[in-house]
Parts: structure tokens; sequence; C-alpha cells
């Protein structure tokens, strides 16, 4: 095996049901050979708050070395991984096929997976991952819910905060009543360039209750373009869960989706799945959970994330006409979700189908991370980690900043505001998701 390994990056199936996952002493003798070899190399210091911390831990050790690091600090660097899995994509030369193995994310979903089994982690951190549960109930009752979870409320904010660990700044998304799976989308233009083609849009747990906006500019430009869409979501895909360590029921919420999709692909839909992380657990983290499940293989062959589809789409059968220019330019941010699907730059190519339209693409993490991010211990890393990518934006003076996450594009948002002279937040149209902005050069309203 060469040196820097060039070969594609593999993965391994997750042996999560094998005794051995979650055994304390196998996790501690696989973490202390994993981070010797990352404390040599650090190439992934400015990835995210896991390496500086692992660095700084063993830099100021009594050897200098690992062998005199206590294996209870390893927590603080399990605890700043957002599974953004960009080390293992980006910047790791020791993955496999490499003979090191090294796989520094489900390393860390390892570790959180024994937590998980010892009742470690907080109720109120199980409880904000049941997002079907969460968003039906706040859903009922939306107006009470978005004024409660708004952050210039600093009672109930300050509630929340001591309750469910959510920090009182952290910008929450709203509750919808109306959920998007309840939508009756438009009806596709028979003679558009596409026509003929049929997808699902699966609704995710996000848009469905907390942004219909974008399934629903998802509908009007597909219709636009002839491709004919039904909407259905089973449930939450169970990255929410994967985050906590909760494998079992990741895989149980597999089982589920996969069984109520099926029947769409052999019926000759296409899927598609309208945010990255949900896309990502479809495509790649499924298989690699249950790998005999022929379900869940089948599943991930069919799934599209939403801007690769329109994409291939526009490239296969080109897109309908009357596209207008965004004045003001457009800045996209790639989320790292959408960078671990290996497609491309899906969002930036999406964006320039639109004419005479400069984008601008930002690459460096938001630094939200999921529910990561929100939590009181982790929102000042958050804003820290992404202050980067929150300078690029504003320094764009782009009127529209998106990102394939939306969550990502909103901690980005609240970035910008922080780095303001005047401490407010700019100015900027209230779309969050490129094919958002992509309607709106239809002139579509959504």
């Amino acid at each position: 095996m060469r040196e820097g390994s060039l070969e594609a990056p593999t993965r391994h199936p997750i042996p999560w049901e094998e005794n051995t996952f979650t055994d304390p002493n196998a996790i501690d003798s696989e973490l202390r050979r994993v981070f010797d070899i990352c404390h040599g190399c650090r190439r992934c210091f400015n990835l995210c708050d896991s390496f500086p911390r692992l660095f700084d831990l063993i830099d100021g050790s009594e050897s200098g070395e690992l062998d005199t690091v206590d294996s209870k600090d390893f927590k603080s660097v399990v605890d700043a991984c957002t599974l953004c899995d960009m080390c293992f994509l980006t910047k790791c030369p020791y993955v496999p096929p490499h003979e090191f193995d090294l796989d520094f994310p489900h390393l860390m979903l390892r570790y959180r997976a024994m937590e998980f089994k010892q009742g470690k982690v907080p109720k109120a951190h199980r409880q904000l991952t049941k997002t079907d549960r969460n968003g039906k109930l706040a859903g009922a009752v939306a107006p009470l819910a978005n004024w409660s979870s708004n952050r210039k409320n600093v009672t109930t904010r300050t509630l929340l905060e001591m309750a469910a660990g959510v920090h009182k700044e952290a910008e929450l998304p709203r509750f919808h009543g109306k959920t998007f799976d309840k939508s009756e989308g438009d009806t596709a233009v028979k003679d558009a360039p596409s026509a003929g083609r049929k997808a699902v849009l699966y609704a995710t747990c996000f848009v469905n209750y907390n942004n219909p906006g974008i399934g629903e500019a998802a509908q009007k430009v597909l219709a636009k373009n002839g491709v004919a869409t039904e909407n259905v979501y089973p449930g939450c895909c169970g990255m929410p869960q994967l985050e906590q360590g909760d494998i079992g029921q990741v895989a149980e919420s597999a089982r589920e989706v996969a069984a109520d999709l099926l029947p769409w692909i052999d019926r000759g839909y296409d899927i598609v799945a309208l945010t990255p992380s949900c896309a990502l657990m479809l495509k790649f983290e499924w298989p690699l959970i249950l790998p005999g499940d022929e379900n869940i293989k089948k599943l991930s062959g069919a799934v599209f994330d939403l801007s690769e589809y329109v994409v291939e789409i526009a490239k296969e059968n080109g897109l309908s006409g009357e596209l207008e220019k965004i004045d003001g330019g457009v800045t996209v941010h790639l989320a790292c979700h959408a960078r671990a699907q290996n497609m491309g730059p899906k969002a930036a190519e999406l964006l320039r189908l639109i004419p005479d339209t400069d984008v601008k693409v930002i690459e460096r993490c938001s630094g939200h991370g999921g529910s990561w991010g929100v939590m009181r211990d982790n929102f000042d890393v958050a804003i820290k980690v992404g202050r980067p990518a929150a300078r690029q934006a504003a320094e764009s003076g782009h009127g529209v900043v998106v990102s394939e996450c939306p969550l990502a594009r909103d901690h980005m948002v609240q970035g910008m505001e922080k780095l303001s002279d005047d401490g407010k937040a700019p100015e900027l149209a209230a779309v969050h998701h490129p094919i958002q902005v992509l309607a709106k050069a239809y002139g579509l309203e959504t």
C-alpha cells in the first residue's frame, strides 16, 4: 500500500450487534491505536474541535505522548465530533484500504454506542432525538411553540436551556401545523423535458415539520420539468439517534422506512431525499448498519439527494426555459453531509444553471453538526468552528445565502451576525435551500 492512500476510501460494515463493539477495553485499545496515528499526522487540525482537543491533550501530558493520557479524558475528544465525515473523506491518508485502517467518525460512533448502552446519554438528549413525536406535538401548537423557542424570548429559552441543555442563544427551527407530507403538489407539465419521470419526495423530518417550503419548491421545480412527484414520509431516517449512539433504533427505522419506500421503486419511481443528512443515511449509513438486508441495498441504489437529482435531469434532458437571473448573486454553502455523498458540488452546479447569476461557493464547515451545535456545551465551539464559513458568506456581499443543510445555513447566519459591527443579522432573502432559489428563478411562488 502506497503512503498517502490514493485509492478511493472504502468503509467496513458496522458490527454494532457484536459484543466487542461496545466493550470498553476493546474501544480503549482502538482509541489509543488511532489517536497515536492522528497525533503523529495532524492533517485534520483545522476541521473541527476534536483534533485540537486531542493534540492538546497529548501534548500537555506528562510525557508528551499518549501513554500518559488518562482514558477518561478521551471523552472530550469524542464529544466534539459532529460525525460530519470530512476527516475520513477529505483529509485522512490512512483510511481503508490503507493498512492503518482508520475511520475516525465511526470510532467516535462506537464510543457513543458504548455510552448509550451504559445509560450515560442524558434523558433530555434522548428526548430531543424523537423528531417525529416532537414535530407532531409542536406542530399542533405551532404559534406557541415558535414563540417559546424564539431566542428573543429570554424567559422561555432560559428555561429550555436549564431543562434540555439547548443553548439559549442558538437559533432553532420553526414548526408548521401543515406538514409537507399533506401537500398535494403540482401537476407535471406534459411536454416538459423530463416528462414521464416519476419521483417520490422523501420529506425527512426537518422538511416535513420545520421547513415545508423546501419540499414545495422541489415539487414546483420538478413539475415544471415534467417530473410527477409523490410526497412520502413513513418516518425519520434515524440520524438524530445515530448522533447519540442508538444504532439499534437507527436499524429499526431503516427497516420501517425501506419497507414503505420499496413498493414505489417497483412502480418506477426515483427516491429523492430532501436534505443531505437523510440522503447520506439512506445511501451509505443504512447499508453499513444492515449489510445483509437486501431491501436496504435495493433502496440505497435508488436514492438521490435533491440537488443531485435536479442536476441529473438537467444533464440528461435539459431544463425547461424561462429561468431569470437572481439579482445580487447567491452564496451557497456545501453541506458536509452532501460532500460525504461523493457526488460532487451539486448545489453549486444547480445554481449555475441560472443564467447571469454570480454564484460563490463555501466549502468550509458551518460548525452546526445537526443537533450538536445547538447544545449548551457546544454552541460557542460551533460558532468558532463555523466562523471561516460565516466570514466568507459576509464578504460575498450577496443578498441570498443558502445551504443544502438549512440548519447549517441558519447557524452560519448567526455567525455572520456575530461578525458584524452592530451585532445585527444581515438582510438576506428568506430562502434556505438552493432549490428555493431555482424556484424563484422560475418565478414560482413557494
